[in-house]
């Protein structure tokens, strides 16, 4: 039996989780700081990173005292290098290289990319993973698969071989599409994060009323949701100047402008953001599908923030031909259940790291080891 700890803090979550043979969760323990950045509509950097600080050793003692372990029990400390926020990165990494120090543990390190695609190897019904209503999976991911990771910083369309083998097929050309969701869900006045809250607003919406352009043409598994903000801003502009609302900008670029709270209640917000989702999953799954196809895939996986959206899960589970594997949704935001089974596997293949390991923000996915 292996435990493996591991530690995720690259952008606004502090989390620490022991995880057995990479699949069983014995704890997961998230501190989140969603309230925290709220009032800026995004992630303040070096907020993010002092809270780190404050929160990271609570959370690894929370996560042991969980799973009722000490560190004579684990096998390895996984914690991710990067992509990610350069000083909220620091912190899980110097955290985890000071236990990897004290303890004589190996030291694994991992990219948060990666960890996401590996949340999937978790099972669902592990103690830790929450209430997530779907059944348990006791079987592996089959490869060759087609991976969609989508959340506030990443978009990428990825064939994945075997373990660690990675073909990039497509990526964002601008914004990812949670960071899209953000800035549209501010521009509507509905607050941040965007992505639970566009979906909870176009639950009440009809998605055909504003049929948007669902994406840029660019390459053949490349996305774009720079247009399609655009056009949501164009039509709120066209709409309060029907309407006489207004949109405040406190000097800001008309782009980061929110709704007024009376003018929001004066324009069909729910039908513009089901119209605005509509488009956003069209576009990721028409893009997923021809990749499978064309790459003959097995399975396709979904992974990241966005991946917990319930009519993206539905539309690709419905007009996919393959099986469609999804994390629960506790498993999609920022954790770090999943940088334990990346690590797992990492270790497996002997991809220790030393204690010269250091962050990498702009860290891409390629198959091979980390980083010395």
């Amino acid at each position: 039996m292996a435990l493996v700890l591991g530690i995720e803090s690259s952008c606004d979550e502090t989390a620490a989780s022991v995880v057995e043979n990479g699949r069983t969760i014995r704890s997961s323990v998230v501190a989140s700081q969603t309230d925290l950045h709220a009032r800026y509509g995004g992630v303040f950097p070096e907020m993010a990173s002092r809270q780190h600080m404050l929160t990271i050793t609570p959370v690894i003692r929370e996560a042991l005292q969980q799973a009722g372990v000490g560190w004579e029990d684990l096998t390895a400390i996984a914690t991710v290098y990067g992509p990610g926020l350069a000083g909220s990165l620091a912190v899980g990494l110097n955290a985890a290289k000071a236990l990897a120090l004290t303890t004589g543990l190996p030291l694994v390190g991992v990219n948060h990319i990666e960890a996401h695609i590996y949340a999937n190897w978790l099972r669902p019904d592990s103690a830790a993973a929450g209430g997530s209503g779907q059944q348990a999976v006791l079987t592996d991911p089959v490869f060759p698969l087609v991976c969609l990771i989508v959340s506030g910083g990443h978009t990428n369309l990825i064939l994945m071989r075997d373990h660690h083998v990675y073909e990039p097929l497509g990526r964002t050309i601008d914004d990812a599409a949670g960071e899209a969701f953000d800035k549209v869900a501010r521009l509507l006045g509905l607050g941040y994060p965007g992505g639970p809250l566009i979906q909870r607003a176009a639950e009440s919406g009809d998605p055909t009323r504003f049929p948007f352009p669902k994406a840029l043409r660019v390459g053949a598994y490349d996305f774009s949701f720079s247009g399609l903000k655009t056009a949501v801003l164009r039509l709120v502009q066209e709409l309060q100047i029907q309407q006489g609302a207004e949109i405040e900008t406190h000097g800001q670029k008309l782009v980061d402008a929110a709704l007024t709270p009376e003018a929001r209640d004066s324009l069909p917000v729910a039908d513009v953001a089901a119209g605005f989702q509509a488009a956003v999953v069209g576009a990721l799954v028409d893009k997923t599908l021809h990749a499978a196809e064309h790459y003959d895939a097995v399975q396709v996986l979904m992974a990241g923030g966005v991946a917990a959206n319930r009519p993206l899960r539905s539309e690709m589970t419905r007009l996919l031909p393959v099986t469609v594997r999804y994390p629960p949704v506790v498993l999609c935001t920022d954790n770090a259940a999943m940088v334990a089974a990346a690590g797992y596997y990492r270790y497996l293949a002997g991809d220790c790291a030393d204690l010269s390991l250091d962050i990498v923000p702009n860290l891409t996915l390629v198959s091979e080891a980390p980083q010395r």
